[in-house]
C-alpha cells in the first residue's frame, strides 16, 4: 500500500521525492499496489490545500486523476477495516507519538491485508503493530 507522502510525491512533479517515487513505483507496480480511504483522502486533502501549493488543484480534479491512476493496473482498494483500539492489532504504548499514529495504522492495515506499506519514512515502529515484520514495510530510498 502506498502511503500518503508516496502518493503525493507521485502526483506532484515539484515534490522533492517525485523522481524517486516514480522509479520505485515503476519497478514495483506490477506486483500489485493498494490504496485505502485514508491514503486517498490524504492525497486529495494535501494537493487541494492552498497552504501546500501556490496552485492547488480542485478536489474533483484530483479525484479524477486518482481514478485514472487506480485504473492503470494492478491496483486493489483496501477498506479501513481495523481499529487503533484493537489490542490484538496494535501496541499503542509503542507508538511514540501522535505523528506516528497514521503510519502505524497504515502498517497494520497492510499487514492485515497480506501486503506491505511503501513509504519514505524510516521511523515507523514495527513493534507497535502486533506481528509486523520488516517485510511488511518497504522503505524507499530517496
Amino acid at each position: 500500500m502506498l502511503d500518503v507522502n508516496l502518493l503525493v510525491a507521485l502526483f506532484d512533479p515539484e515534490h522533492v521525492h517525485h523522481e524517486a517515487s516514480h522509479r520505485w513505483f515503476g519497478s514495483h507496480k506490477s506486483g500489485g499496489w493498494a490504496t485505502c480511504p485514508l491514503t486517498e483522502n490524504g492525497l486529495i486533502r494535501i494537493l487541494s490545500n492552498p497552504a501546500y501549493s501556490r496552485a492547488p488543484e480542485r478536489p474533483a480534479g484530483l479525484a479524477e486523476r486518482l481514478r485514472r491512476f487506480r485504473a492503470s493496473g494492478h491496483h486493489v482498494f483496501w477498506p479501513d477495516d481495523i481499529s487503533l483500539c484493537d489490542t490484538r492489532v496494535f501496541r499503542a504504548d509503542l507508538a511514540v507519538g501522535h505523528r506516528q499514529l497514521t503510519d502505524v495504522y497504515l502498517l497494520a492495515l497492510a499487514r492485515a491485508h497480506g501486503g506491505r506499506l511503501a513509504t519514505f519514512d524510516r521511523s515507523i515502529p514495527l513493534d507497535a503493530v502486533v506481528g509486523a515484520k520488516a517485510d511488511h514495510l518497504a522503505v524507499i530510498e530517496a
